[in-house]
């Protein structure tokens, strides 16, 4: 069987429940609000990979959390994204860290390394932490005429703490995807 893969870092419920709060700010935006227990920082997606190598992704994530230390992010605007593209998201951006750089840096060195067949290349731009808070339903965010669209460029300040990451499933679904944590990879404490 073949399962939709990724590395990610879950939200505390307490960030959750703020970051929910924003779909109420734009109820007319023609987007698809990510549901509250799917916000997450991805990591490092790898496909679409069979039950044959879960255990070693599973080993490869834990092997680099235990060379990590716990950290803090700092999430501090809500904003369109991606910057300097046309704009396809609503996300919370987060402050850059050296210790999520890292640690994402490392997942993808560990994993291109592998014996695993990733479906994409390792990112060539540096990572911009990021949390997806809806997706634009572009044709109808185009029929809205660019000085009517909402500016969404507000400064937040949300701090959480980083103790795991997680290996994740996404199963694709009529009513949109959902998000299976298959294993905990505690960081070092």
């Amino acid at each position: 069987m073949r399962h939709r893969i990724f590395i990610a870092i879950n939200l505390p419920e307490e960030i959750k429940k703020k970051l929910i709060k924003f779909q109420s700010k734009w109820p007319d935006l023609p987007v698809r609000w990510t549901k509250k227990d799917n916000l997450h920082i991805t990591l490092i997606f790898l496909g679409y990979l069979g039950d044959e190598e879960l255990p070693e992704i599973c080993k490869i994530t834990k092997e680099v959390a235990q060379k990590h230390q716990s950290f803090s992010i700092n999430l501090n605007k809500v904003c369109y994204g991606p910057p300097k593209k046309p704009s396809r998201m609503i996300w919370a951006e987060g402050k850059k860290s050296f210790e999520l750089g890292k640690l994402q840096k490392d997942l993808e060195n560990y994993f291109f390394s592998s014996s695993i067949k990733i479906s994409k290349e390792p990112e060539a731009r540096p990572y911009s932490t990021h949390i997806t808070l809806a997706r634009i339903k572009m044709w109808e965010f185009k029929q809205i005429e660019p000085e009517e669209r909402p500016e969404i460029n507000e400064e937040i300040s949300l701090t959480f703490e980083v103790n795991s990451i997680e290996i994740m499933e996404s199963q694709l679904k009529k009513g949109g995807a959902e998000y299976i944590v298959l294993e905990s990879a505690p960081l070092k404490t």
